[in-house]
């Protein structure tokens, strides 16, 4: 509900405020430039052109252009706007965008607003800070904005200041992507053309487009921005690399799904109601499992509309979050020892009739096909569970993944007993009885039932199927989607087109369409069924049955990334012009750099806080204790026993001695891996080294906050930031 004009009412002696609200659907995407408002802004017979052009790809004519770029200039001053911004998604993982202001000078002392389609469809922002993995130059500095038009341009205001955001593509001088929109966007072509083809090998003539549908439910933690501003670590990282667990952390399980407090629930409200107003469609929100964790899960939308929402999603909750004087932490494990936060990302794929190409349908035809999407999507899952692995992998995530509350680097399929069991009797020939409520049947005799609902929710499983979607849960919350969805598209694509052409092959004259589908998911499955798996993915035995079965299992960030330059990576995009070997290379190579440079910042936090903060903190306490002792032997004599306040003092001092040792260990591991000079073993170096020992650091430090006094321990405790607000 949002807010209007309050009515302002007299009762007896005091003014009592009444507030009136509207529905979510009075107001929803009032803030975008979207279809309904395109078809009231734009003359007809553009506003068709418009549409096939999002629709069919076409490029639009200048006349055409500049009628749209009117429409939408006059639009945006209707709200208040007084600047554009070509808002792109550079590889540094969040967005960018210049403001020009709508003004043009007409003569001497005289301005007028004006935007044309030139300025609407291309821009020309600097491109020589942004990360480009040596695809050019740093002296190369022009790069281009082009106008997505499958995105809709939105509103964004920022305290009195209001600018039009037009969605675009950016690229360098020599047409080669610098973001991470242009390789998605490919990809989405090249998951529908695959689609679309093996569609009509199955004698389904009247869909006439398909496209990947995403629902990426995303995670946060909310704490008072007072703590916030006080730990430099949470400041310049997003993570607390120090910092002992509290005595009550999530044990009790007494957080998730619990009463959301007025505070958390009064954010939730406005940062909604923000994203409302920008058509997000955020649907549902609830306590996570640790203490001030939650969780806001959107609608399903098409794959580019989605990973462009999630970017305003995450840059509202953590906009809206200041104005209720908290701070919105995405990191993936801000906090040690209890959960971190993931974003785990729903796929699916959808026609243009709106049939959830992964849901079993009612005839025997859409179970067919429902088959043969199914085995395509876990066929490329274990072909490329490498590459999936890669697309997950940061700094920040590997100190999620594998931990209580996430997925290990083991990529595996859940698919449930049920579907398991059908498939295992595809293989083997049997029939399968069908024991749940809501059956299908395949409508030949030979085959088993299909349920539309066959799953539980797998919480240890990296990439589950949920009933009409697969849920990669790998990806880190702080993340963009937009590369793990790239490779999940372009993966499904080359599977999809390899079981078209063995359907093909295996299809004779007298052999029904049917016949020859199962004959080779019979086929495909004694090929791919190591990478099933339904059990518990944390336990050591899954680790070890996972090598006996030949799964990858790329523990770290360093070693998952190399996957993206072996030849299969390359080969693959550029087979569908998704990404030339040149662009994949780069993108490889800023992985690797930003993996160092987060470890880097990381360590160079962890050193400040401890010179400057811990052990001033810790020696201060240490001599009032050292004076305390003296002063009671003192009054008291000898004869009394100090044994447990001199046992703690010694401890307070070697834990001194250990944190500036440790402390130096972790510079000399920096200055030693900064005379590295190839990237991946820079980075394997900190990784194996260096970090081991900040995780060493640590201990001492967190040893150490238990033992000196409260008042003098210079940082917000865990138990402050997570269970004050």
């Amino acid at each position: 509900m949002k807010k209007t004009c309050p009515i302002i009412a007299t009762e007896r002696s005091y003014v009592v405020e009444k507030e009136k609200f509207e529905p979510i659907s009075k107001y929803y995407g009032e803030d975008t430039f979207n279809i309904n408002v395109m078809k009231i802004k734009i003359p007809g017979d553009t506003y068709s052109k418009i549409i096939d052009a999002i629709h069919e790809g076409t490029i639009l004519d200048i006349e055409t252009a500049n009628i749209v770029a009117h429409a939408m200039k006059e639009w945006a001053l209707e709200k208040g706007a007084t600047h554009f911004a070509h808002w792109f998604q550079p590889m540094t993982g969040i967005t960018a965008e210049k403001h020009d202001a709508f003004v043009d000078v007409t003569g001497v002392g005289s301005v007028m607003e004006r935007f044309s389609g030139k300025q609407l469809v291309q821009g020309e922002p600097d491109a020589s800070s942004f990360p480009s993995g040596g695809i050019r130059a740093t002296f190369e500095a022009r790069g281009y904005t082009a106008w997505d038009m499958s995105s809709p341009a939105f509103i964004r205001r920022n305290g009195i200041s209001t600018t039009l955001c037009i969605p675009t593509a950016f690229f360098s001088y020599t047409g080669e992507a610098l973001d991470k929109k242009t390789p998605l966007l490919r990809s989405n072509r090249v998951v529908s053309k695959s689609a679309l083809n093996i569609l009509k090998l199955l004698g389904n003539e009247d869909v006439k487009g398909v496209y990947a549908t995403l629902g990426p439910e995303q995670e946060y933690f909310l704490i008072d921005a007072d703590y916030f501003y006080k730990r430099p670590d949470l400041v310049l990282g997003g993570r607390a690399v120090v910092g002992a667990p509290p005595a009550k952390g999530q044990e009790l399980e007494d957080q998730y799904f619990g009463s959301i407090r007025e505070r958390i629930s009064s954010y939730m409200h406005d940062m909604e109601e923000e994203l409302f107003k920008l058509g997000v469609p955020a649907k549902t929100r609830h306590n996570e499992v640790a203490p001030s964790q939650f969780e806001l899960a959107p609608v399903f939308e098409e794959a580019n509309l989605a990973v462009d929402h999630n970017q305003i999603v995450m840059d509202t909750m953590q906009s809206v979050a200041k104005k209720h004087k908290l701070a919105c932490l995405l990191h993936e494990k801000p906090f040690a020892g209890i959960n971190g936060s993931g974003k785990h990302l729903n796929w699916s794929m959808s026609d243009n009739k709106g049939d959830n190409l992964l849901n079993p349908g009612k005839t025997p035809h859409d179970n067919i096909q429902f088959l043969v999407f199914l085995i395509a999507t876990i066929r490329a899952v274990y072909k490329h569970a490498d590459i999936l692995r890669a697309s997950a992998g940061s700094y920040a995530n590997d100190h999620r993944l594998g931990a209580n509350e996430a997925p290990p680097a083991i990529i595996s399929v859940f698919l449930g007993d049920q579907l398991t069991k059908i498939l295992a009797d595809i293989e083997s020939g049997k029939v399968t009885e069908a024991t749940d409520s809501e059956i299908i049947n395949l409508g030949i005799s030979s085959l088993p039932v299909v349920s539309k609902d066959s799953t539980d929710r797998n919480r240890t499983s990296p990439f589950a199927f949920t009933g009409n979607k697969f849920e990669f849960r790998a990806v880190g919350s702080a993340q963009s989607i937009s590369f793990p969805a790239t490779v999940l598209n372009t993966i499904v694509a080359e599977s999809l087109d390899y079981l078209a052409e063995k359907i093909k092959d295996a299809c004779g004259k007298n052999t029904s369409i049917n016949q020859c589908v199962l004959a080779v998911i019979k086929k495909e499955l004694k090929e791919i069924k190591p990478v099933l798996f339904n059990g518990d993915n944390y336990t050591a035995a899954w680790e070890k049955e996972a090598v006996r079965r030949g799964l990858p299992n790329n523990k770290t960030t360093p070693v998952a990334l190399k996957v993206l330059v072996a030849k299969k990576a390359l080969d693959l995009f550029e087979k569908y012009r998704v990404l030339s070997n040149v662009e994949l290379k780069s993108r490889y190579l800023i992985h690797i750099e930003k993996y160092i440079k987060d470890l880097e910042i990381e360590a160079k936090c962890l050193n400040n806080i401890c010179l400057s903060k811990v052990i001033p903190a810790a020696t201060t306490y240490q001599k009032g204790l050292a004076k305390a002792i003296a002063g009671t032997r003192e009054a008291l004599g000898k004869s009394v026993d100090f044994t447990a306040q001199q046992e703690l003092l010694k401890r307070v001092v070697e834990l001194v001695n250990k944190i500036y040792a440790a402390n130096k260990d972790v510079l000399a591991g920096i200055e030693k891996a900064a005379a590295i000079h190839d990237e991946q073993k820079k980075a394997e170096m900190l990784c194996s080294k260096v970090k081991t020992k900040m995780n060493e650091l640590r201990e001492y430090v967190d040893e150490l906050e238990g033992l000196v006094d409260d008042e003098l321990w210079p940082l917000p405790k865990f138990w402050e930031m997570l269970f004050i607000s």
